[in-house]
């Protein structure tokens, strides 16, 4: 939320904040319904086809986390037998289907990250996988903290996983996509970035 009202403030942008249903935002974009997606939207060579994006504004890992009373590596072998929960629509749900419904896993989908969430508490999963930024946050929290721990960075894949987080926009507005270009360029440059960032995060979001 801080980085959308840092966007719009230093653009110049009177904007709105809508939720939208995650399986439904890409629609909602291409229709006109909303004008930008600033929501950890990752820019990857499928919704490329389909819509574009800015430069990226943060780039973290795939993460797996899962009960602290278990060991086990982020693999297709250390989840092997387990059942792994994820957001429908994602990349994670792409990777996950990719990687480890292949060799023995159970992928069970979710519509929002709080439902796997709130499931791998409960003991119905033994693990989620999900961006770092937001199972971090959940790890954080009261119930992720008694719950789980993070066990480890899946193996990299730019052409499920994509090139960072980057906000959405429709084809063809060349205009819109310079000026939030130059936007999230000044925001680093200026500091505001790194306030919100640290504020937050004890490690580098924005990546290499």
């Amino acid at each position: 939320m801080e980085f959308q009202k840092a966007i719009c403030a230093e653009a110049k942008l009177d904007c709105v904040i809508t939720p939208v249903a995650w399986d439904g935002i890409i629609p909602a974009l291409t229709s006109k319904k909303i004008d930008m997606i600033i929501g950890s939207m990752s820019i990857t060579e499928e919704r490329l086809k389909t819509i574009d994006f800015s430069d990226k504004y943060y780039n973290t890992p795939a993460a797996v986390i899962g009960p602290k009373s278990e060991t086990f590596e982020p693999t297709p072998e250390g989840l092997k037998g387990k059942t792994i929960g994820v957001q429908v629509s994602t990349i994670h749900q792409e990777y996950a289907n990719k990687y480890f419904a292949e060799n023995g896993v159970t992928v069970k989908e979710y519509q929002t990250q709080d439902e796997a969430n709130n499931d791998l508490a409960a003991g119905r999963l033994d693990a989620v996988q999900a961006d770092v930024i937001a199972l971090d946050a959940f790890l954080k929290s009261d119930q992720g903290k008694e719950c789980c721990d993070l066990k480890g960075m899946v193996k990299d894949d730019p052409a499920i996983l994509g090139a960072g987080a980057g906000i959405g926009i429709r084809k063809g507005e060349d205009e819109l996509k310079g000026k939030l270009n130059a936007t999230i360029k000044a925001i680093r440059a200026n500091g505001t970035y790194d306030t919100f960032s640290k504020k937050y995060f004890d490690f580098n979001i924005y990546g290499e």
